[in-house]
């Protein structure tokens, strides 16, 4: 069985109309299931899927992604409107599906969402923050995060690696 690394799932999540969502056809991939059964599941358990935990992807949507994402090139001829499921979708989607790939899959997925926002949150805590000690201990955890992240396979050894990420006026700076 494929390992579902956390830097996999962070790839494919897209911000659209401001929330963080996977689309139906990487969620599948994720599972190991096809496009067809993930959205069968999401249709015969309407009462697990209330507004918001699953969104329709407008044509206008689709043809961004597909401008933006190779990997969405498939869906430029493609009549179907893909869903796109959020972190609650995913969470719902979850208890349908219990394959033990689908249990490893939906762990992973929970990991990733929950990085991203602790990181997030990290982010807003150094901008408000004026004591230079604490803003150095925030931006130390935000650095293991984004390593936690980044660094499922990386292999070290003497030589110094250095991962840079620039957000805005904010720079983390992760030395391994």
């Amino acid at each position: 069985m494929n390992i579902v690394k956390h830097s996999n799932i962070e790839d494919l999540i897209l911000d659209i109309n401001g929330g963080k969502y996977l689309l139906d056809r990487d969620v599948a991939n994720l599972y190991g299931v096809s496009t067809k059964r993930i959205n069968e599941a999401a249709k015969n358990n309407p009462a697990r899927f209330p507004k918001g935990y699953i969104i329709e992807i407008d044509k206008n949507q689709k043809d961004k992604l597909v401008e933006n994402f190779d990997r969405f090139s498939t869906l430029k001829h493609s009549s179907a409107k893909p869903k796109a499921f959020s972190e609650k979708g995913l969470y719902m989607l979850a208890t349908i599906l219990t394959s033990p790939k689908a249990v490893e899959t939906t762990i992973n997925i929970i990991e990733t969402f929950a990085k991203i926002k602790e990181l997030s949150k990290n982010i807003k805590a150094i901008s408000t923050t004026t004591n230079k000690k604490e803003q150095a201990g925030i931006m130390a955890k935000s650095g293991e995060i984004i390593a936690e992240i980044l660094d499922d396979d990386l292999v070290t050894n003497e030589s110094k690696t250095t991962i840079e990420l620039n957000f805005a006026m904010l720079k983390f700076k992760h030395t391994i």
